[in-house]
């Protein structure tokens, strides 16, 4: 026979973990000491549940204090702001010389961190006890109390409580393991394939092949190439971007894959490298490619898992992916070369496109149609904003490609008729000054070279061809100022032999 705090302790346990949306995180080896989490419920997130006899005030003091101390270790793990602890004593009588405020002061460390209230349920304030319960954790517990209970009455809810908390941790586990990585893989072996592909047709820095073969090139996606958005993803330049971004792609893209199984895993890392793309085509002019937006769309994925259950986000990889995340964002930004817009880009693409498919065999249509119309929306109007501003990149590419064919009078035309409504950059008044200079209007060449260092104040083609009309003209301290700053900003031959001339003269 077992006394009936038994069997209360463990109908409490069977209470919480199947009417109030507890889980069991935390077990004795004897199993009379029980930890539960419900993250939705605020006031009491997480009940520590003790059966045992209680002899002593102080001895519970110091039972209280021990856990108030694992409870602060806890809120620090889960990672969180504050946390309110419920800890139940269930015994069939108070300590022996229990004091008042024993059980009814709330225990804090650092306030407005950790709370810690007790509560004790003995067999003279059972039914107060109970009320209060159900009122902390919305359950209703309903059971009639013997003196004594059978060994076999006690197996049957603690087998229940056990079972049921094993099914839940292998609910979660089940969600980073729905299916094995294949298409990870494929796509591993395909960054390799293109890259000896590159190497093998004029290297994998070299703009031209970068662009042949499918790079992000402003002003081709302009003329209509618009695979270019997806192509780059497939692409590296350099045999270290394509190790970093296979390696990354390894350990992220089995992780996303394990988790959302291959069709979503695809859907995933394709659409993030398209976002990825189509935000350095709005906010970057440079040629670029890469799998990073891609990769950045995993982690994406994976933030998409800390707003859908964010506990067990921060219980299992949560701040290692947020550390990663901002490591790399903080190494995009101060390190030049980087297309940060893409890679932000790809992180935004990744969460959005999890949001539209969810999780494997979970449903959520309200969220996943919000996702879906706020993904057209986005990626319908990134695109005519992409199309529609205005792209001196572009436009100094086809003046380069009508220099190139000796066009020069259709060039000047075209560059002249596209800065008279004040566009153009600090290469668009530089090419425009070649054509000038071709063309003998040597004024107007000297004025679109001053625009140029005024937009670009660090142009050193600008500084040298300005210090060689300010020569021609005679004007040899203007001439040396700009050549000087040539010389400071680049260690060109031509330039320091211009200023040895200009000093001997």
């Amino acid at each position: 026979m077992v006394e009936r705090e038994h069997f209360l302790q463990w109908i409490l346990s069977y209470s919480f973990i199947n009417d109030s949306g507890y889980r069991l995180i935390r077990v004795n080896e004897n199993q009379t000491e029980m930890w539960f989490e419900n993250p939705k419920n605020k006031q009491a997130r997480i009940i520590r549940l003790v059966q045992k006899n209680l002899d002593w005030a102080n001895a519970v003091k110091r039972d209280q204090q021990m856990a108030l101390v694992q409870a602060e270790k806890l809120r620090k793990h889960l990672y969180l702001r504050e946390l309110n602890i419920l800890n139940i004593y269930v015994s069939p009588y108070p300590p022996v010389d229990e004091a008042n405020n024993t059980f009814e002061n709330i225990l804090t460390i650092k306030p407005g961190k950790t709370k810690f209230s007790t509560l004790l349920v003995t067999r003279d304030n059972l039914d107060e006890s109970i009320a209060k319960i159900e009122s902390l954790t919305n359950g209703k517990l309903e059971f009639t109390l013997k003196d004594q209970y059978e060994e076999s009455e006690i197996f049957v809810l603690r087998q229940a409580v056990l079972q049921k908390a094993v099914m839940q941790e292998k609910e979660e586990r089940s969600i980073f393991e729905h299916s094995k990585p294949l298409f990870t893989y494929i796509l591993m072996a395909i960054q390799v394939v293109m890259f000896l592909i590159l190497e093998s047709k004029g290297g994998s820095t070299n703009s031209e092949t970068l662009i042949q073969f499918g790079a992000k090139y402003n002003p081709l996606i302009m003329e209509g190439e618009w695979w270019r958005f997806i192509t780059p993803v497939f692409l590296h330049i350099g045999f270290l971007h394509l190790v970093m971004n296979t390696l990354a792609l390894y350990y992220l893209g089995t992780a996303v894959e394990k988790m959302f199984g291959h069709t979503r895993f695809i859907w995933i890392y394709l659409f993030s490298g398209f976002i990825g793309s189509l935000a350095s085509f709005i906010l970057s002019p440079n040629l670029s490619a890469g799998a990073s937006g891609a990769i950045f769309g995993c982690f994406g994925a994976l933030l998409y898992l800390a707003v859908v259950n964010t506990p067990l986000f921060f219980r299992t990889m949560g701040m290692n992916v947020i550390i990663m995340i901002g490591i790399n964002l903080v190494f995009g930004f101060t390190v030049p070369g980087i297309d940060n817009a893409g890679h932000i880009g790809g992180l935004i693409g990744g969460f959005l496109a999890t949001a539209i498919v969810n999780f494997p065999k979970k449903r959520n249509m309200k969220i996943q149609g919000i996702a879906l119309l706020g993904t057209l929306i986005i990626t319908v109007g990134c695109l005519f904003i992409g199309y529609q501003i205005d792209r001196p990149d572009v436009v100094n590419a086809q003046l380069q490609e009508k220099m190139e064919k000796g066009n020069v009078d259709e060039a000047y035309e075209f560059a002249s008729n596209y800065i008279a409504d004040g566009k153009g950059n600090a290469v668009t008044y530089f090419q425009l000054s070649y054509l000038e200079i071709q063309l003998q209007k040597y004024d107007d060449a000297k004025q679109h070279l001053l625009k140029a260092i005024e937009l670009n104040p660090n142009f050193h083609e600008a500084h040298f061809n300005i210090s060689l009309l300010y020569y021609d003209e005679g004007n040899y301290d203007k001439a040396k100022e700009h050549v000087e700053k040539a010389v400071s900003l680049s260690n060109e031959q031509k330039y320091k032999d211009f200023l040895e001339n200009i000093s001997q003269s």
